[in-house]
């Protein structure tokens, strides 16, 4: 067995789309009205048809998970956001662990948490 992908819900497919295309590149690999598979991994759902699924409502900024991505000029990227015209709800902007690395927390526009940091 092996993880295929990652599932993550959307208010709003076509600008959750263009938010992982515009700050990290992904790119969409098949649309499936409401069901997007972007590159590395990634799906996009409609919380409509989620909510339908579980029963159950979605709860943005739940922080009980969060994608991680790793970018060598993590300072660059910071920049890029903070320009990127996104409306950008930090968690913390650059803070560097005792380990070592750098690292940024952000929610993405629907409250998915969002970690960028350098690499090990």
């Amino acid at each position: 067995m092996k993880l295929k992908n990652f599932l993550i819900v959307t208010r709003d497919i076509d600008r959750a789309v263009n938010f992982y295309r515009d700050i990290f590149g992904l790119q969409v690999v098949v649309d499936l009205d409401g069901n997007v598979i972007m590159t590395d991994g990634l799906v996009l759902q409609d919380a409509k048809y989620w909510e339908q699924f579980l029963g159950r409502e979605v709860i943005p900024r739940n922080n009980s998970c969060e994608l991680y991505f790793e970018e060598s000029d993590i300072k660059g990227f910071v920049d890029r956001l903070d320009k990127s015209g996104y409306d950008i709800e930090y968690v913390n902007k650059l803070m560097t662990h005792s380990w070592g690395q750098t690292v940024v927390r952000f929610y993405d526009p629907d409250g998915n948490l969002i970690e960028v940091g350098t690499p090990f």
